[in-house]
């Protein structure tokens, strides 16, 4: 009723008290709220550099805003397989992509689980290469007790209402410790003008709407709560599933994963995702078709064998319910409709 009656709409200091909630709650020194999760991708990209011609390391399994992002300011993704365990960018087969085109690394925090922060850090910093953190996925997460997002040169947030820090609409930020990148970020989400009508560079739109600052603002005290519960429920799932011979999700004890999915692999997926339908429990795939396959990239001529990994879980990942309402007795629902399915599609 405050960003109405004051007709706050964009950006303003509704977006300024988020930003200074959520750097806090991060422990990064900058945010800069801007309109959603691929801006803030886009943007980050360039606070740091990566322009035309440039080439960025990119996962090939997540989202595909990440690669997107990469292509929409002229540089080119090149795709790196995930580790089989984890879900994430494998840091073992790194090295080999970079070239002498190569100017960032952006590992994804996927499904919620930190990427190997160490072990990139150190290959960046080797080769001289900028980092990005896509912490879409991972608000909250862990790795070695420091909060994702805090990692590298910069990092980006989405606030897509699903996400376990959602907005009622489109939201996104960026966040870094350093007010260069900040200071070029927050320049470019505002048509390139450090002040009215003084246009530095050609920058554009991209400011977070004032409703969803506060109803960020609102939210972001009870985050920890709700991810707390993501995580009970992921134990309570990985103990009833336990003698389901299916593959469940794992973390390593140094990560704090916040459960954004609860990601499980499963035989004959799509007769299975039925069953489940008829039962009615929702499933969703996350992804269905890894990066490197998908028709927006088909002129790079990938086949199955330069991502085995990605390409052999493409039709195996489901992703049942997660969400911090869960009861028991729903996951323990969820959980026998799956065995049943399974049981049931082994036989037909």
């Amino acid at each position: 009723m405050k960003v109405l009656s004051e007709t706050a709409f964009i950006s303003g200091k509704y977006a300024k008290e988020f930003e200074e909630s959520f750097a806090k709650y991060i422990g990064a020194n900058h945010c800069v709220a801007v309109a959603n999760g691929t801006d803030a991708l886009e943007i980050g990209l360039q606070a740091i550099g990566v322009g035309a011609g440039d080439e960025v390391l990119v996962p090939a399994n997540t989202f595909f805003a990440t690669a997107e992002a990469v292509s929409n300011i002229g540089a080119k993704p090149v795709f790196v397989d995930i580790d089989e365990n984890y879900y994430n960018i494998d840091s073992a087969k790194i090295e080999e992509k970079i070239t002498p085109k190569t100017k960032a690394i952006i590992p994804v925090h996927l499904y919620g689980l930190p990427a190997e922060m160490d072990e990139i850090m150190a290959i960046a910093k080797k080769h001289n290469l900028k980092v990005l953190e896509d912490c879409a996925q991972a608000h909250g997460a862990t790795y070695k007790g420091k909060t994702v997002g805090t990692f590298g040169d910069v990092a980006t947030f989405s606030f897509y209402p699903s996400k376990n820090l959602g907005a009622f609409g489109d939201a996104g930020a960026i966040v870094s410790n350093s007010k260069d990148v900040a200071d070029k970020a927050r320049l470019i989400a505002n048509h390139g003008q450090p002040e009215k009508y003084k246009h530095n560079l050609v920058g554009r739109n991209s400011r977070m709407d004032g409703i969803q600052a506060a109803v960020l603002s609102i939210k972001l005290p009870h985050l920890e709560i709700w991810l707390e519960a993501r995580r009970k429920h992921a134990e309570t799932y990985n103990k009833l599933l336990a003698d389901s011979g299916l593959i469940v999700p794992i973390a390593p004890e140094h990560s704090r994963h916040t459960y954004h999915l609860y990601v499980v692999q499963v035989p004959n997926r799509e007769k299975v995702m039925a069953k489940l339908a008829e039962d009615g429990i929702d499933s969703g795939l996350h992804y269905p078709i890894a990066l490197p396959f998908l028709e927006a990239y088909a002129d790079f001529g990938h086949q199955p064998s330069d991502f085995p990994v990605a390409h052999s879980q493409m039709d195996k990942i489901l992703s049942l319910p997660m969400y911090a309402e869960l009861t028991d007795e729903m996951i323990e629902t969820v959980c026998r409709s799956l065995k049943n399915a399974v049981a049931l599609t082994a036989t037909n």
